[in-house]
């Protein structure tokens, strides 16, 4: 019988050793390490979490604030570790997607 959580450890681990997950921790640790484009990212992502918020609490967000946003992240991606920072956590965060796409689509429970 094959145990589910030893499976699940084998996948966490699996994502552990992908190339998209290395990418990202080591493109992570590049930014992390310049306190001044840590300070840059982490300021950005309050912003969008802000506004993701506002959203979700059924807040209108000004259009002026999003400008502002999209900004604000096209002087972030002139930055090339920031960039590339973004860009492996975007391949790492549609690895993890795909996989939860693919283990939702097993277990629909509405198709059975």
């Amino acid at each position: 019988m094959i145990n589910v959580y030893d499976q699940a450890h084998n996948l966490a681990r699996a994502i552990k050793n992908s190339e998209e997950y290395r990418t990202y921790i080591k493109k992570r640790e590049i930014v992390y390490a310049n306190e001044k484009n840590k300070k840059m990212v982490e300021d950005f992502r309050g912003k969008v979490l802000e506004i993701q918020m506002d959203q979700l609490s059924g807040k209108k967000v000004k259009q002026e604030e999003m400008e502002k946003l999209q900004k604000l992240e096209d002087v972030l991606m002139l930055n090339p570790a920031i960039k590339e920072f973004f860009a492996a956590e975007l391949r790492f965060s549609q690895l993890v997607q795909d996989v939860n796409n693919i283990i939702g689509e097993v277990i629909n429970i509405e198709k059975d």
